[in-house]
């Protein structure tokens, strides 16, 4: 894992904001540049947050949304009006409030058999980045050290060939009925010219830090394995940071 850019700042709000930006000047470079710009969504709480933002008042102009296009790093296997569907979340939070055109979004089909869906996502992806990757991915970090669905111990993080594939995620924690998963796998998301891995809260400090600072141990902590052909910084509030 290459050292990465730490980006720290006051509260969650002042992260999600920092983000917000970012996105605005790499999809303003992308259109300035003639280019569509790929964005890959995440799941979670912070994300939820920073797509409120974008899609509000103060951002939402600053994006030519015609010149956008909206991917997913993971999704539970549920239809897509399921409440714990990831692209339910986008959809309420950001994609329904901005002018995105519909064919520009790029769902994963979590109401297909699961393997299914992630071929299908695979070859959308190959036919549209080919060997090249995308602009950005956003990710997030859960507790035990994994990203997207790429849980320790599973199948997933041993992936070589496939940009997408269905993954099994055996633990307690997993709300009922979604084991199965569909997630990016390291060698797509290490295409990216960026990542940006959001984490606030206090609960987060240690296992940043050990992520971060302590040794490699990629099958205990998949995170580990994001090393982008670009950059890849984290977005953290103090607490996050241990400050």
């Amino acid at each position: 894992m290459r050292i990465p850019i730490i980006k720290v700042s006051p509260t969650p709000a002042a992260v999600v904001d920092m983000v917000a930006q970012k996105i605005v000047e790499l999809a303003t470079q992308a259109n300035r540049a003639g280019d569509m710009f790929s964005l890959f969504l995440s799941g979670g709480s912070s994300p939820r947050a920073l797509y409120e933002v974008i899609s509000s008042d103060a951002y939402r102009s600053h994006i030519q949304w015609s010149g956008v296009q909206l991917f997913f790093g993971d999704e539970r296997c549920v239809p897509p009006d399921d409440e714990r569907s990831n692209y339910k979340m986008a959809f309420d939070s950001l994609i329904s409030r901005v002018p995105i055109p519909r064919d520009n979004v790029y769902r994963m089909k979590g109401e297909l058999d699961p393997q299914e869906a992630a071929k299908q996502y695979g070859l959308e992806l190959k036919q549209i980045f080919r060997d090249q990757g995308p602009d950005l991915i956003l990710l997030g970090m859960g507790d035990d050290g994994h990203t997207a669905s790429l849980f320790p111990g599973t199948d997933a993080l041993g992936e070589t060939e496939h940009r997408c594939v269905a993954n099994y995620v055996p633990h307690d924690y997993i709300p009922a009925g979604t084991s199965w998963r569909i997630t990016l796998t390291f060698p797509f998301i290490n295409r990216s010219t960026h990542v940006a891995i959001l984490a606030t809260g206090a609960g987060k400090a240690e296992r940043i830090s050990e992520v971060i600072e302590g040794p490699l141990d990629a099958d205990r902590l998949p995170i580990q394995r994001v090393d982008p052909a670009g950059t890849l910084a984290w977005y953290m509030d103090t607490a996050a940071a241990g400050m």
